[in-house]
């Protein structure tokens, strides 16, 4: 009987786990955000414009977060707004600096 409800939680625990990972994958490729899994260098900017936005590259193996900032003085990973870019219909990004 013992034996019985211990494979029993086993199995439980089992199911859970697969759920748990499912569910995180689904969110993952929901959310867009798929190149933190892949092999890819990529940037990807929260909250584009705003004064809370957030740089984030990834480099090989090394991710840095970057927030822009008009103030230079501080130390620290800070940047300033040099230009603008813009996506056109074909996917093309152009930039234009300021």
């Amino acid at each position: 009987m013992v034996a019985h409800f211990k494979l029993i939680l086993f199995i439980l625990f089992d199911v859970a786990m697969v759920f748990a990972v499912a569910l995180m994958v689904a969110l993952v490729m929901h959310m867009g955000m798929s190149e933190f899994f892949s092999g890819e260098d990529f940037t990807i900017i929260k909250n584009p414009g705003k004064d809370n936005m957030e740089i984030i590259t990834r480099e090989g193996n090394e991710i840095n977060s970057y927030t822009p900032s008009e103030d230079q003085s501080s130390s620290g990973q800070k940047g300033k707004r040099v230009g603008i870019e813009y996506e056109l219909e074909n996917g093309e990004i152009i930039y234009v600096p300021e």
